[in-house]
């Protein structure tokens, strides 16, 4: 077993601790909330699922920009692991804002600031996957996947901002209102940080992945000129 295999198997074990650990407090403990009941608790999923996809577009960005600095491939699929991560935890986020919103709305969805936005940058980086399918050639796929990435990433501090900046359907913001119970930090923060965790073991396992595949191409091409 290599060191990459055995740390992904290492973060991959802390995660799930944390998560058992975690869902106990939040399901089993804590308190329902006075007007929203057991519903509130799909925050303490929405929101680390948000952040996570945050970190990992911006870990896409500026692997991006070191490809395109040192047109080294390995930048490439840390670019291409992270989008592909975040994308999922992306994913996760509006799914569960669905489910809180059919709870408290009555509806699954509206055409509300945040959840637009959020739609728009789950769309954009879903237009990088797909690109990464539709060219062959390696350093062109890096490249045009780069710029894409870099383009993509100005959707995310608009998604962010949204609900400071317009008024919006969506919650006005807890977290950096000081509005947010002293009980609630906790399980949050764990669960970022355990869905941290599940994203670097996620992008390990897809680097391994790009390079099996990368070494392939390289066999490939040689097998073709002989």
């Amino acid at each position: 077993m290599t060191t990459r295999q055995k740390t992904i198997y290492c973060l991959a074990g802390l995660a799930g601790v944390i998560l058992v650990v975690n869902l106990y407090r939040i399901l089993l403990v804590l308190p329902d909330e006075l007007r929203q009941g057991a519903i509130y608790r799909i925050l303490y999923f929405h929101v680390p699922a948000a952040f996570t996809a945050w970190s990992l577009f911006l870990t896409s960005l500026v692997a991006s920009v070191g490809y395109l600095a040192t047109k080294r491939l390995r930048w490439d699929g840390i670019a291409a692991a992270a989008v592909e991560v975040g994308f999922v935890f992306c994913t996760v986020n509006l799914v569960t804002g669905m489910i809180w919103a059919r709870n408290q709305w009555g509806i699954w969805w509206t055409w509300d600031a945040r959840l637009t936005s959020m739609f728009v940058c789950w769309l954009l980086y879903a237009s990088y996957l797909v690109l990464r399918t539709a060219v062959d050639d390696a350093g062109q796929r890096a490249t045009i996947s780069a710029v894409l990435a870099i383009f993509s990433f100005a959707d995310v501090p608009i998604v962010y901002g949204s609900i400071y900046w317009w008024r919006t359907q969506h919650p006005q913001p807890v977290l950096t209102t000081g509005k947010l119970a002293a009980e609630m930090w906790p399980p949050l923060l764990m669960n970022f940080g355990a869905f941290l965790l599940i994203a670097v073991a996620l992008m390990l396992v897809r680097l391994d992945q790009e390079e099996t595949s990368l070494e392939i191409q390289g066999l490939r091409r040689l097998a073709h000129a002989l």
